[in-house]
């Protein structure tokens, strides 16, 4: 008898570069909207947290602090340690650890417990979010990167403000008696699903060439972001005591020293935290000039709104949370035909988005100004509404012309530089808008202070509009 062997051809070449499909891209979607969910969501809470922990407004102001300065400081760390390790890994790792912290947040004993957990908190969405990016990156090309990138930016902008709504309705629903905890430990079982949906559909990615973490580079760039964040976040409440302008005198050196750090590593040929040269991209560099204002003026704007809607207007959570549907609702939708506008149109629709935004900002002060106190959803909507539209053509396709002609060998570094420029920028909006607010509220009232900092805001609209004239006309 003779046995016949068939012999198979032997592939050669590269490795097949993995491929995100559909329910791999939903779920690391949802990975990302978990932290900027949790940005927000406690901005209606902190009465309901402050009462029943007896915490002063500067704990308070901790609680919301702590979460983002972690946050901020370890996000390009953790997008290197993706590199270095192995993307989904650092996922899981991460996501994991945010369930278990979420956990702890809703049942802390006392504030500084919940201060200590928040922190701990933003520390594993640091490890968790930059491997959304880089994954998105490395396994998806041409129309397939730039629709995920839409949705990306898509549920970014729709976290900010949905947080802020489910915060209100969860305080008011006190499900089984938890009150403000379930803020938090609403996330335990999405975390479950999440981590039970990747191990199946997110596939393994990391560096062709991983370089070791830059030790003197992170210590650095955690020195420049606490000198900044930490004195503005606290200074009003703690009565600006002498350790906040030493901190704020600080800052500059520390920048300067990560700065030198960097590039004396960059010119060496080792591959620092922070690489200079990535700043060399046209695309990158103006599109994270422009995130900042952006950043800052929705941050600002998301938790002005719910102290002046709680403690001036008089309105509960769940009023003031549902005040920005209309805002939610509309980003939602506009946000859905950014490809198409930004296919016909390139990146003029930004500056578009930024006039519009400017109209619905000014509707909402206008609305301030004549309405006040019976300010609510009603008096508010035509101008959330069209702020909300302004909004949903900028951040998307700001996000999309950061990481668009970043190699994706640096996907982990590149995404973690654009999260930690808008986290950083964000946790500044709510430090500057919410203390120019609070500052004013003792001598003008509620409803001057509120239609001062809003104007402050328009400013910074302009400011977004103008820089947007510099971008690159299509996106690579």
């Amino acid at each position: 008898m003779t046995e016949t062997i068939t012999s198979r051809p032997v592939r050669t070449g590269p490795p097949a570069t993995p491929s995100l499909g559909g329910l791999g891209l939903f779920t690391v979607l949802l990975a990302a909207a978990l932290p900027l969910v949790d940005f927000f969501i406690v901005n209606v809470a902190l009465p309901t947290i402050g009462a029943d922990l007896s915490a002063s407004e500067a704990v308070l102001e901790l609680v919301v602090a702590g979460y983002g300065v972690a946050y901020a400081v370890l996000l390009v760390l953790g997008g290197r340690l993706g590199d270095l390790f192995g993307r989904r890994r650092l996922f899981l790792g991460g996501m994991a650890a945010f369930g278990l912290t979420s956990l702890a947040c809703g049942l802390a004993p006392d504030a500084w417990s919940l201060v200590a957990a928040r922190a701990a908190q933003g520390a594993s969405a640091a490890a968790m979010l930059p491997q959304v990016l880089a994954t998105i990156q490395a396994t998806t090309s041409g129309p397939r990167r730039a629709k995920a990138m839409g949705l990306y930016g898509a549920t970014a902008g729709l976290s900010m403000v949905a947080g802020q709504i489910l915060g209100g309705v969860l305080v008011a629903a006190d499900i089984a008696g938890t009150g403000w905890r379930s803020v938090f430990l609403v996330n335990v079982p999405v975390v479950l699903v999440g981590l039970f949906l990747a191990a199946r559909a997110v596939p393994e990615t990391r560096s062709a060439r991983p370089e070791p973490v830059d030790v003197p580079g992170t210590f650095l760039l955690a020195a420049s972001i606490l000198t900044l964040l930490v004195p503005l976040t606290e200074g009003r409440a703690a009565g600006w005591p002498l350790w906040t302008w030493l901190s704020l005198a600080a800052f500059p050196f520390a920048a300067a020293a990560f700065f030198a750090v960097e590039r004396r590593a960059d010119r060496a040929g080792r591959t620092p935290l922070v690489p200079p040269s990535l700043f060399a991209i046209v695309s990158l560099r103006r599109g994270l000039l422009l995130m900042v204002p952006f950043s800052i003026g929705f941050s600002g704007f998301m938790f002005v709104i719910a102290v002046a809607l709680q403690q001036g207007a008089g309105l509960g959570p769940v009023a003031a949370g549902l005040a920005l549907a209309p805002l939610a609702v509309v980003f939602f939708f506009f946000s859905l035909a950014g490809p198409r506008l930004v296919a016909r149109y390139g990146t003029r629709v930004v500056p578009a988005g930024a006039a519009l935004q400017g109209v619905g900002l000014a509707l909402m002060t206008l609305a301030a100004w004549r309405s006040w106190p019976d300010l609510g959803l009603v008096e508010l909507l035509p101008g959330a509404a069209v702020a909300g539209a302004g909004q949903a053509l900028q951040l998307p396709v700001i996000m999309r012309v950061v990481l668009s002609e970043v190699p994706a060998v640096r996907a982990g570094v590149g995404g973690g530089v654009m999260v930690t420029t808008q986290q950083s920028s964000l946790a500044l909006g709510v430090a500057t808008l919410g203390t120019l607010f609070l500052s004013l509220v003792p001598g003008m009232g509620m409803r001057d202070a509120l239609v001062t900092t809003l104007l402050v805001q328009l400013a910074g609209v302009a400011l977004t509009g103008l820089l947007s004239l510099r971008l690159p006309r299509t996106i690579a």
